[in-house]
């Protein structure tokens, strides 16, 4: 049995008319323990409704969460939640904030021993000298390694993370991925992150679920990332693999999850099809040129993607920009 298991998982709101409104149904999948997987799909598909639910802070329609053998059916210390905004409170330092987190986890542990452990996390995601700051002292950038300290702080047997780096700039956002990374791998954590960013699902990941288009939205494929475990991020594109990868899980995104809302293919409660694009033989996937930058889909709902009788582009992902509709 898997470290966590999601079997025939349905949420459903009551529509306007009177009728039912499926988020999503019957979705069946599964994680190991110690992996990283990143769900990725366009909003309002349900990823933040799915983590809530792992997370014990929703409840399902249908269902059941089976995480290390127990059913999931409230929030618990045993999976640590990172939220898109950072969710500190305001008026408690660095140190008190994580405190608060390890107090619950050990309610018998004297002062010593919780500043003790408190000092260790702050020093894991690079906080050393901030303790005695509030969050109002803080970049954007620090106050989100706040809310990963306290998360890992005690010491979850799960980390659900939703969209942590998104409303980071682009150097803090690399910065706190490399001690995401680092802090995992160290700890064996298993995570489960939502992201709309596929260069960070690739980076981070060792499984991409792809979520097609809502309502009723399902978990199309399962993308293994076959690139090594180690990565760096300054030349992980220099992997043929990199672009095999990501251009699957591009396409996926602008064409196919239309498809799987508008034809209603996938197999509801069945776990979904595990796919290797990083293997498989090179497809070939058209990018329009502009000048000398390559026009191609970053993120899914940017511009148009086409296919195009092109050789793959491989360039670096910073060189990639939205499609535009004629040519230069």
């Amino acid at each position: 049995m898997a470290f966590l298991e999601v079997k025939d998982l349905s949420k459903i709101y009551p529509g306007s008319d009177g009728r039912p409104a499926p988020v999503f149904e019957e979705l069946t999948f599964s994680i190991e323990k110690g992996e990283f997987v990143c769900i990725i799909g366009h909003s309002g598909c349900g990823k933040t409704t799915i983590l809530n639910i792992i997370a014990g802070l929703d409840t399902a329609s249908a269902g059941a969460v089976i995480m290390d053998r127990l059913e999931v059916t409230g929030p618990s210390l045993e999976r640590g939640v990172v939220f898109q905004g950072h969710a500190l409170m305001p008026w408690l330092s660095v140190m008190s904030n994580i405190a608060f987190a390890v107090k619950s986890r050990w309610p018998e542990w004297d002062r010593v021993q919780v500043e003790l452990h408190c000092q260790k996390v702050i020093d894991m995601v690079g906080l050393t000298g901030a303790e005695h700051k509030k969050p109002a002292e803080l970049s954007g950038g620090m106050k989100q390694r706040v809310g990963i300290a306290r998360a890992f702080a005690i010491e979850p047997k799960m980390l659900l993370l939703d969209e942590p780096f998104g409303a980071l700039d682009a150097l803090t956002r690399g910065v706190i991925q490399d001690e995401l990374l680092r802090i995992c791998a160290a700890a064996h954590q298993t995570v489960f992150m939502i992201t709309h960013d596929v260069d960070e699902a690739i980076l981070l990941s060792e499984k991409i679920f792809l979520m097609s288009n809502g309502p009723s939205a399902v978990i199309a494929e399962v993308v293994e990332n076959t690139l090594p475990r180690e990565r760096d991020r300054h030349t992980i594109h220099h992997d043929p693999q990199y672009y095999k990868i990501r251009n699957h899980v591009v396409d996926f995104l602008i064409h196919r999850s239309k498809l799987f809302q508008s034809e209603g293919t996938g197999e509801r409660g069945k776990p979904p099809p595990l796919v290797r694009p990083g293997l498989a033989p090179e497809r070939r996937y058209g990018y329009r040129r502009q000048g000398d930058a390559v026009a191609g889909a970053t993120r899914a709902g940017q511009g148009q993607f086409e296919q195009e009788p092109q050789s793959a582009y491989s360039g670096r992902p910073s060189d990639l920009h939205s499609l535009t509709e004629e040519e230069p």
